[in-house]
């Protein structure tokens, strides 16, 4: 996600309180009864399979983006020009051990969200003719992934929030690159995460911020040193839901 004019990755969770620690929020539940996705559904030809005929499924609705899901709310926000098409690139890397995702780390100097992590995309400009050349673009901008060694295999539903913006997340199989040219201004690391790590909901945790404002209830998936949570946790759990079925 950028920081210039041109995306924002504030839109990408509900608004918190500058400073807020989402990994000190207390654990309210983890996902570990819920199915786990058999080992074959995480293979290459498998996944792209489902992604281009996918059985009937139902997307997760999180507090995120609770109250922006109803058709008559988005309707009326893009009759007023308030929704903001945007789109993510989820890069499914292809290792001999398995697949892996490929996660960047903010910068901790940015303005807003300094430090968490995404996928990498942003907003669509004007010369973007579908989501998917959102994706492209910004990845290629953001760690300079080559768009050769990207292959699209479809995409999940439009991850809503109440900030106004409508996400596409873009789903691909992608070939490693021996390194990544990082915007070094928004983004501070690229790192792997082991597909069938995100993918076990034993390691999806469910937390609840309690403020004056009531309570917000958000995934997270802790890996390593990494603290995945938010909208990037929620567009995972999504991807789970679609596997799992």
């Amino acid at each position: 996600m950028t920081q210039s004019p041109r995306s924002n990755n504030s839109a990408f969770s509900a608004a918190v309180p500058a400073g807020f620690d989402a990994q000190a929020i207390p654990i309210q539940e983890v996902c570990s009864d819920q199915p786990r996705i058999a080992v074959d559904r995480l293979h290459p030809m498998a996944l792209k399979s489902r992604l281009q005929s996918p059985p009937p499924w139902q997307p997760e609705i999180t507090d995120e983006n609770r109250h922006v899901i109803a058709a008559d709310i988005i309707a009326k926000r893009q009759a007023a020009g308030k929704v903001t098409h945007a789109a993510v690139l989820i890069p499914l890397l292809l290792k001999e051990e398995g697949l892996s995702v490929l996660l960047t780390q903010r910068t901790n100097h940015l303005h807003d969200h300094a430090g968490q992590i995404s996928f990498p995309g942003g907003r669509m400009d004007q010369q973007d003719l579908t989501p998917h050349d959102t994706a492209l673009r910004e990845s290629e901008e953001e760690i300079g992934l080559q768009r050769e060694a990207v292959e699209i295999i479809g995409h999940l539903p439009q991850y809503l929030t109440v900030s106004g913006y409508s996400v596409t997340p873009v789903v691909a199989l992608v070939q490693p690159q021996a390194e990544y040219v990082l915007d070094t201004f928004e983004v501070a690391d690229v790192f792997e995460v082991p597909l069938h790590f995100l993918m076990d909901p034993a390691n999806h945790q469910v937390r609840v911020w309690q403020s004056d404002l009531g309570s917000r209830r958000f995934y997270s998936m802790p890996y390593e040193n990494r603290f995945i949570w938010g909208a990037t946790a929620g567009m995972l759990r999504n991807l789970y839901h679609l596997l799992k079925v």
